[in-house]
């Protein structure tokens, strides 16, 4: 086949990790555009935000929090079901709670299996070490909109604000220190990955993660944002990308366009805004797939198959 490489397959370099702190006893874990992990320690545990893809990359993640802390991690938070933030749950040991909303666990019932072996496709490298996965991760507490996570004297509220990236979008915010976790609800320099994606929805979910005024964010992907500046430029980055993917889609769904000719009029509008963008040519697809549903009216997003990927990867990249 012509064309790009399919997905992330041909991104196998390492990556340099990061581990910043950004508040007190709140550490980002980032590595070039790969998928972020938050770390919030407490008086009395640590709580992590994103497992990562296996336990052989979490490992990396307890490693940077043993040269903080020695404190136990006891809970483990999935800002959404994709595979790559969620896979690695088994590594953290001493969690004594998965958290999720529910709209997660339901998405985790619907598609998580076609999930895993969508994703395990797509990112070679970040899957390394696939073969330790003991199968999906199961939050073991969920709620519907909006619950707190004592540690000790640290509080750490999980809000499920709306439908964005996925339907079950939760954020992790620390009022002492207003410290904000977005997911992949936010991006700084990185595509923003949209194939299972609310497009009408996710301006508005971001209107009101920006109402809590986080002075620090840790994005799904891309450096850690340390004050009001950066953090609102990240928003405001990230809801640009969006509305003027969604847009372009909307205009050639409009006028009677192809999915291919769809996808030609995105390229013209963000190769150059966008084109270098962390996972840019590996999400574009994929996003004006979703685009193009949603314009035509498919609320419910389609489930992404290993089979199904390459299809359309084949359609749009060949």
């Amino acid at each position: 086949m012509n064309g790009p490489a399919f997905a992330s397959q041909a991104d196998l370099a390492e990556k340099t990790i990061t581990f910043a702190e950004i508040g007190p006893g709140l550490y980002a874990f980032t590595a070039e555009g790969d998928p972020n992990t938050g770390v919030v320690v407490g008086d009395e545990g640590v709580l992590i935000v994103d497992a990562q893809a296996t336990p052989a990359m979490a490992e990396a993640v307890i490693a940077r929090v043993r040269s903080v802390t020695d404190k136990p991690i006891t809970h483990v938070v999935l800002s959404h079901y994709h595979a790559v933030r969620v896979l690695g749950a088994s590594a953290y040991r001493d969690a004594k709670a998965i958290l999720a909303s529910d709209a997660t666990r339901d998405l985790i019932v619907e598609r998580g299996l076609q999930d895993m072996d969508s994703e395990i496709g797509r990112f070679p490298r970040l899957f390394r070490g696939k073969e330790t996965i003991p199968g999906l991760t199961w939050p073991t507490i969920t709620f519907e909109r909006e619950m707190s996570v004592w540690l000790g004297r640290r509080e750490v509220r999980l809000k499920h604000l709306g439908r964005g990236h996925t339907a079950g979008d939760t954020i992790a915010f620390v009022p002492d220190a207003g410290v904000m976790f977005s997911g992949d609800l936010v991006e700084y320099r990185s595509a923003c990955y949209c194939g299972d994606a609310h497009f009408a929805d996710w301006p508005e979910t971001l209107k009101r993660l920006a109402a809590h005024d986080p002075v620090a964010l840790v994005p799904g992907r891309g450096d850690a944002l340390v004050g009001r500046d950066k953090v609102a430029a990240a928003i405001a980055g990230t809801t640009d990308f969006l509305e003027t993917l969604y847009g372009t889609v909307q205009r050639a769904v409009a006028a009677g366009k192809t999915l291919k000719a769809a996808f030609a009029d995105v390229r013209a509008a963000m190769d150059g805004p966008f084109g270098a963008y962390a996972i840019y040519e590996h999400c574009l697809p994929f996003n004006v797939s979703r685009a193009y549903d949603e314009a035509r009216g498919i609320d419910h997003p389609v489930i992404w198959t290993a089979e199904r990927d390459r299809e359309m990867w084949a359609r749009l990249q060949g």
